[in-house]
């Protein structure tokens, strides 16, 4: 290696060291933020006594919202794994939060819709984060600007983490 190449090699490592960190932490972010979510939806759960569901289950039924759906599209639209997603519309329609019947098109197939129980949860979450919206700026120094920065920055990751998939890379 050349006297001018080291410290280009040198600059190059710093770079990738840089961009290494910044993407690590980006990850353990949006793991946390995930989980700190579903803290604040369990104790609005636990301020309006609702026991009967769980925070995955509550922001299941908002991710539901007005729509009638199947449980392939709650994992594809909500991302939530199979079993996970089966599991928990098992217990909220023992819980009587949502309504299902078979597709008249495909019998495999099962619509679900919130029923009126449903209905006040997802409103309860409505409610939240409208709420949210209320101070998230002057309380969290978080704004419009922030936040489509953000969405852009996490839609790039998406797509990004979809191609690795989808593609092999």
């Amino acid at each position: 290696m050349t006297a001018l190449a080291k410290p280009q090699a040198a600059e190059a490592l710093g770079s990738v060291s840089s961009v290494r960190k910044h993407y690590l932490e980006a990850l353990n972010l949006v793991e946390r933020l995930h989980r700190q979510l579903l803290d604040v939806i369990k104790d609005e759960l636990d301020r309006r006594d609702e026991r009967e569901i769980n925070s995955v289950q509550a922001l299941l039924l908002f991710n539901v919202g007005d729509q009638e759906l199947t449980a392939g599209e709650l994992r594809t639209r909500g991302h939530y794994l199979g079993s996970n997603v089966s599991y928990n519309l098992k217990k909220l329609v023992e819980g009587g939060y949502i309504h299902h019947e078979r597709s008249e098109s495909d019998r495999r197939s099962v619509l679900v819709r919130l029923t009126r129980k449903g209905e006040v949860v997802r409103d309860m979450l409505r409610e939240l984060f409208d709420r949210h919206l209320g101070s998230l700026e002057a309380v969290g120094n978080v704004g419009t600007d922030n936040l489509e920065s953000l969405n852009t920055t996490l839609k790039r990751m998406e797509r990004f983490w979809i191609d690795q998939v989808r593609f092999r890379l």
